[in-house]
């Protein structure tokens, strides 16, 4: 019994056996025989395509970006997604009419056979990291068409260096190139060229704190490379980075500009109001210095000027000299003070004779009334010297301070105050100034950023 029951599994295990080899068999056929539907047997990958003596191999290069990011000033780098495509002619394959779809003339190979495969070798020259982007697997294809050209594409991520300039910060422009080369190929070997759609960006990127200026300048060129010794052959795409002043314009230039008409507000406040002034003056030097402070938190410490470094200066010399010039006519306030209480009284005639204007000063009228005196009294002894109506001594040192602090409107008869006089002056003078540097500043600015 227990024979005739092995006597019926023993084909079907063989069978079972069988089906199980053929089907292995038929799988490891299925990978491996892609690659040799359109590679002959004495292919060498290590070798370059032929062409036409003398003449290198043609790589066509195109880049569409998706994203641009991380533009950071810091690091001087930025960030960029984007696809990139090749395109050579690979006259060395065989290509059977068999593997293409009814009505396409390209077939999507996977991405082992591009392994199988000579390829270009172009690099990032000046990138930091250029990495391809992979998830459960590298983000890469590999088309082949009936010429017997082959498409390679890829979704690659890059961090690229640019060496950025801030002379006009913040309103610098910002051109930062990509450089992409062949690596171990020569520009006799191999030439790299834009494609006709060059590079393309995304229709929806933006920038935050940039204008991408169009449209893209592309360039071809052939650049020696002392470490490898050779030409090489060269693709460059200039990306130009224009920075929005519309932040700065709301951070920085109006709320400054504010401060600094602010600050002219303490010439119509008199010296009787010292604490007032001082503290209003001293609030708009601390309220720009703190301000500005957290402007260079944006950018690197350069070695020279920035456009932004001359409007602080700018505003922070307005307001400092609006705090010398109250020190200035606090000085001549105090010694307008100790004139007028050390001057003795002057007789009444002598009043009314300066209140109908015929002597322009009190200081010159008291010189020429010593002088008069001087020339009608002798005194009795030696050394001795008139007293008459003026109960002392006579002091020109006195008079000449007095004149400078002090003197007498010829037409009105009104006593004009040094002090005084210069804070007028001061209202009119330091917005003019301001206004002048604002005319001078923007346009420059302007011209040398277009």
């Amino acid at each position: 019994m227990l024979d005739k029951y092995m006597n019926l599994l023993l084909p079907c295990s063989l069978g079972l056996i069988w089906i199980w080899l053929t089907d292995s068999t038929d799988a490891l056929m299925n990978y491996t025989a892609k690659p040799r539907v359109v590679l002959p047997p004495n292919y060498v990958k290590e070798m370059r395509p032929p062409s036409k003596k003398g003449s290198p191999v043609i790589v066509d290069f195109s880049i569409f970006v998706v994203d641009i990011n991380s533009i950071n000033v810091e690091d001087m780098d930025f960030r960029v997604d984007m696809f990139i495509h090749q395109r050579w002619l690979e006259s060395r394959l065989e290509v059977s009419d068999d593997i293409f779809e009814e009505g396409d003339d390209y077939v999507t190979l996977l991405p082992e056979f591009f392994d199988n495969l000579w390829q270009p070798d172009p690099y990032f020259l000046n990138s930091k990291i250029a990495e391809i982007a992979t998830l459960t697997h590298k983000f890469t294809s590999v088309t082949l068409y009936k010429n017997k050209t082959v498409r390679y594409a890829a979704r690659m991520h890059a961090i690229i260096a640019c060496q950025m300039e801030f002379q006009l910060y913040p309103m610098d422009i910002q051109v930062c190139p990509i450089y992409i080369e062949s690596f171990s190929s020569n520009n006799k070997k191999v030439k790299l060229r834009w494609s006709d759609s060059g590079v393309t960006l995304n229709p929806e990127l933006k920038l935050l704190q940039y204008n991408l200026g169009q449209p893209l300048e592309l360039e071809e060129s052939d650049g020696y490379m002392p470490e490898k010794v050779g030409n090489f052959s060269r693709l460059t795409v200039y990306f130009r980075f224009e920075r929005q002043i519309g932040h700065h314009l709301i951070q920085t230039f109006a709320p400054s500009s504010l401060v600094v008409m602010l600050s002219w507000f303490s010439f119509w406040l008199g010296l009787d109001a010292i604490p007032g002034r001082v503290t209003l003056l001293v609030t708009c030097m601390l309220t720009l210095v703190t301000m500005f402070t957290g402007l260079r938190a944006d950018i690197p410490p350069v070695a020279y000027v920035k456009a932004l470094d001359l409007w602080m200066a700018g505003c922070m010399v307005s307001v400092f000299a609006a705090l010398a010039e109250f020190v200035v006519v606090k000085v001549l306030d105090v010694q307008y003070q100790y004139q007028v209480n050390k001057i003795p009284k002057v007789l009444p005639m002598r009043i009314s004779n300066m209140e109908k204007g015929q002597c322009p000063t009190v200081a010159s009228w008291e010189g020429g009334a010593v002088r008069s005196r001087k020339s009608t009294q002798t005194p009795t002894t030696p050394g001795q010297t008139s007293l008459q109506g003026n109960g002392g001594p006579p002091k020109p040192a006195r008079r000449q301070s007095l004149l400078s602090v002090a003197w007498t409107d010829t037409d009105t008869g009104v006593e004009k105050i040094m002090w005084r006089e210069i804070d007028k002056v001061s209202r009119a003078v330091f917005p003019i100034l301001f206004f002048v540097f604002v005319l001078l500043y923007w346009p420059i600015l302007l011209m040398k950023s277009s």
